[in-house]
C-alpha cells in the first residue's frame, strides 16, 4: 500500500540495528551530495599550491601559494577558475592556509587586497605569526631588489593579516551553521596543520605538506581515524622511500667536514624556518663534538626571529625539546653565528645556511654566484627544489647558467664548478609516509596534489591496488567531481519495529541491511519512520489507495463468461492455497486481485484479461500476468 499525503512521501529504508537508517529513495541532491575540487595550482605540479573545494553548498578555499620558478603571471593562481569578474568574496565561504611556506601562503595579500576577498582566512597561531614576516622578505627581494611593478604592498600584508582566525591544535570552530573545520598536527615546519572540513555528515581532510617521521625539533603528524569522504594529500616525494635519517645525517656531516677540512666552503640554501634549524642543531653538535674551528653563520636576522618563534611556540616542538627547554634553550647555537655579507669574500673554509632553499633569489643566490667558481667549494641541497629555480637546474647538472639581473633582464653567464650534493632533509612525507596517513585517516576517496606528474601515476596506482579506493589526480583547471552518499539518521517507532519483528526473518545485520516499509515524517528538520496507520491517525488524515493494472491478450473461441470460468478453473489448480472467488458480476478475485474479461464486436475470439491488483499483492499481481500470458489449459 503506498499512503500519498500532503507532507509525507513513503521511502524504502535499509533497517540497521542501531535503528540509523539510510534513505534510498529521496532526492538526489540528499542522497547523491557531489564534493567538487578545482585546481588553481599544486594539480600536478609542486608550487603555486591553491585548491578549491565545494562540499554541500559550501566553497573552501584551501591554500594560496606562489610558484617559486615564475616571475611573470603565471607567479599566482589562476583565480579566474573561481570567477571571471568581482571579488572572491561573493564565491568563498572562506580560506584555510596550512603553513607559512610561500608556495602555500605566497599569494594571500594577492588574493585578499589585489583581487578582493573580505571573509575569514584560518591558519594556526604560528603561522599567523610567521606568515606577514616571510611575506614581507618576499616582497622586499622581489621590488625593492629587482625592481618588479604589480605586486603587493606592505600595507596590503598588514591589512590581510587583519582578516585572519587564528586556529587551534584539535578545535573544532564553527565557520557558518553547517561549515566546520578541525586542525590537526602536521609536523613539517612550526605551525603547519592538516585540516578537517566538515559540512554535515560530508567530510574532506586536506594534509598541506607533511612529514610521517619525526625529527630533532618536530613530532611526526597525526590524525584519527575520521574516515573522511575524501584525502587531498601532498605527493611531493610519491615516488621515493627514503633511506634511514642517521644515515642521512652521517653523510651530510661527513661531507661537510671533507670539504671544510679541504680548505673548501659549503653553501647550505635552506627557508627561515624549518630545515634549517634541523641543520643547525645537528651541526652544533658535531661541532662540538669534534671541536671544529671554521665558522658555522647563518643569514643575519633570521637566528633571532627562529629563537623568538620557537620559544613562542615550544608547544609544537617535539617532546624532548619541550623537556629540555628550560635548562637548555636547543635553539641557543654556540657555534653558530650571524651572517655579514662581506663574509662571502673572506679565505678559508666556513658553513653558510642562507635563504631561500630553492636558490631562486635572495643572500643564497648571491653566495652561490660568489663561491660557484671554485671546484674546492660546495653547495648542498637539503630539500625539493621547484622546476625553473636555480637549484633545480644545478641538481639537474646544468654547469652554465644564465643570470638575471633588475627586471629579469639576462646580465651573464655563470660558470658551475663547485661540488653540487642533494641530500634530502626535505620535511615531506615519502611513499610510505603516505600509504601510513591513508591507513591512519581511511579516506573513501583520495586526491593527490604537489606532486609531479609520473610520479603521482605511480603512487596513484599503488594505492588503488592496495587501499580498493578511487585515486584522483587532476592538473591545474581541472576539476574533479566526487559523489558521496551520507547516511541520515531517522527515529523509527516502537510499534514499527515490534511489527517488523513479528513478521519473522532473519535479526537485523549491520553487514546484511534488510528493506522495511513505513511512512517518513519531516518536521522541525527531524525525520521519524512509523507506520502508516500511525502517521494517518496523527495528522489526522485518509488513506487513499493506489492500484496496477494490467491487461494480457489470448486468442479464445468461448465466450466471454466461459473463458473466465476456465481462468477460474486454471488459477484454482494453480494457487491451491489461496482464497480464489468466482463473483457474479463477472470477476474472479484472488486476494486483492481482481480479474475481467473484455472482447471487440470486430474481433470475438481476441479476449483481452484485465488485471488490477493493490501495493502489496505486487508479487502476485505479476506471477498471474506472466501465467496468464502463457494461454490457458485445453
Amino acid at each position: 500500500m503506498i499512503h500519498y499525503f500532503n507532507t509525507l512521501k513513503v521511502f524504502t529504508f535499509v533497517l540497521h540495528p542501531w535503528l540509523v537508517c539510510k534513505l534510498t529513495d529521496m532526492h538526489p541532491s540528499i542522497l547523491l551530495n557531489v564534493c567538487m575540487c578545482c585546481f588553481a595550482g599544486a594539480g600536478q605540479d609542486v608550487g603555486r599550491s591553491c585548491i578549491l573545494v565545494s562540499i554541500g553548498g559550501k566553497n573552501i578555499m584551501l591554500d594560496c601559494g606562489m610558484h617559486m620558478g615564475y616571475n611573470d603571471d603565471r607567479r599566482f593562481p589562476d583565480f579566474s577558475y573561481i570567477t571571471q569578474n568581482g571579488r572572491l568574496t561573493e564565491f568563498l565561504d572562506c580560506v584555510i592556509i596550512s603553513h607559512f611556506h610561500l608556495d602555500h601562503c605566497g599569494a594571500l595579500p594577492y588574493m585578499s587586497e589585489m583581487v578582493g576577498y573580505d571573509g575569514p582566512i584560518y591558519m594556526t597561531h604560528p603561522t599567523k605569526a610567521i606568515c606577514p614576516i616571510l611575506l614581507e622578505d618576499f616582497r622586499k627581494i622581489t621590488v625593492d631588489k629587482k625592481g618588479e611593478t604589480n605586486f603587493f604592498t606592505s600595507q596590503m600584508i598588514k591589512d590581510c593579516m587583519k582578516k585572519v582566525v587564528p586556529l587551534n591544535l584539535h578545535q573544532t570552530v564553527q565557520v557558518d551553521e553547517e561549515l566546520e573545520i578541525k586542525a590537526y598536527y602536521a609536523g613539517h615546519v612550526l605551525g603547519a596543520a592538516m585540516v578537517q572540513i566538515k559540512v554535515g555528515s560530508e567530510s574532506v581532510v586536506y594534509t598541506g605538506d607533511y612529514n610521517m617521521t619525526p625529527d630533532r625539533h618536530l613530532g611526526a603528524a597525526w590524525i584519527d581515524k575520521c574516515r573522511p569522504d575524501l584525502l587531498i594529500s601532498e605527493s611531493t616525494y610519491a615516488t621515493t622511500i627514503r633511506d634511514s635519517k642517521r644515515c642521512r645525517e652521517r653523510d651530510f656531516l661527513k661531507k661537510v667536514h671533507e670539504t671544510v677540512e679541504r680548505g673548501g666552503k659549503v653553501l647550505i640554501p635552506v627557508f627561515a624556518l624549518g630545515r634549517a634549524q634541523e641543520l643547525c642543531i645537528l651541526l652544533e653538535t658535531f661541532w662540538e663534538r669534534m671541536n671544529l674551528k671554521a665558522p658555522i653563520y647563518f643569514s643575519t636576522g633570521l637566528t633571532e626571529k627562529a629563537n623568538h618563534y620557537y620559544k613562542l611556540f615550544i608547544t609544537w616542538t617535539n617532546q624532548k625539546i619541550r623537556k629540555t627547554f628550560v635548562q637548555r634553550n636547543m635553539f641557543e647555537f654556540k657555534h653558530i653565528k650571524a651572517f655579514d655579507r662581506s663574509y662571502a669574500d673572506n679565505p678559508g673554509p666556513m658553513v653558510v645556511f642562507a635563504t631561500p632553499g630553492m636558490l631562486h633569489a635572495g643572500q643564497s643566490l648571491l653566495i652561490f654566484k660568489k663561491w660557484a667558481g671554485n671546484e674546492k667549494n660546495m653547495v648542498i641541497m637539503p630539500g625539493y627544489c621547484v622546476q625553473g629555480t636555480v637549484g633545480h637546474k644545478i641538481l639537474n647538472g646544468q654547469k652554465k647558467l644564465e643570470m638575471e639581473g633588475r627586471a629579469t633582464v639576462i646580465i651573464g653567464t655563470l660558470d658551475v664548478k663547485l661540488q653540487v650534493e642533494y641530500m634530502s632533509f626535505s620535511a615531506h612525507a615519502d611513499a610510505k609516509g603516505i600509504m601510513q596517513l591513508i591507513r591512519m585517516a581511511e579516506p573513501r576517496n583520495m586526491l593527490l596534489v604537489h606532486g609531479e606528474a609520473k610520479k603521482m601515476e605511480f603512487l596513484k596506482d599503488k594505492i588503488e591496488q592496495e587501499f580498493s579506493i578511487s585515486c584522483y589526480m587532476p592538473a591545474n583547471g581541472e576539476t574533479t567531481s566526487i559523489v558521496t552518499n551520507p547516511s541520515v539518521p531517522v527515529d523509527i517507532s516502537l510499534n514499527l519495529l515490534k511489527r517488523e519483528m513479528a513478521l519473522g526473518g532473519p535479526l537485523p545485520d549491520a553487514k546484511r541491511p534488510r528493506t522495511m516499509h513505513g511512512t517518513l515524517i519531516m518536521k522541525d528538520n527531524s525525520l521519524r519512520l512509523v507506520s502508516p496507520e500511525q502517521a494517518l491517525k496523527e495528522l489526522g488524515l485518509s488513506e487513499h489507495q493506489l492500484r496496477f493494472t494490467c491487461r494480457v491478450q489470448l486468442h479464445d473461441p468461448h465466450s466471454d463468461n466461459d473463458t473466465l470460468g476456465r481462468i477460474y478453473t486454471h488459477l484454482k489448480s494453480v494457487l491451491k492455497t489461496y482464497s480464489i472467488q468466482h463473483v457474479p458480476d463477472g470477476t474472479v478475485i484472488v486476494e486483492s486481485i481482481v480479474i475481467k474479461v473484455t472482447s471487440s464486436a470486430e474481433e470475438p475470439n481476441l479476449k483481452v484479461i484485465l488485471l488490477s491488483w493493490s501495493y502489496q499483492d505486487e508479487e502476485l499481481g505479476s506471477f498471474l500476468s506472466t501465467l496468464l500470458k502463457k494461454g490457458l489449459p485445453s
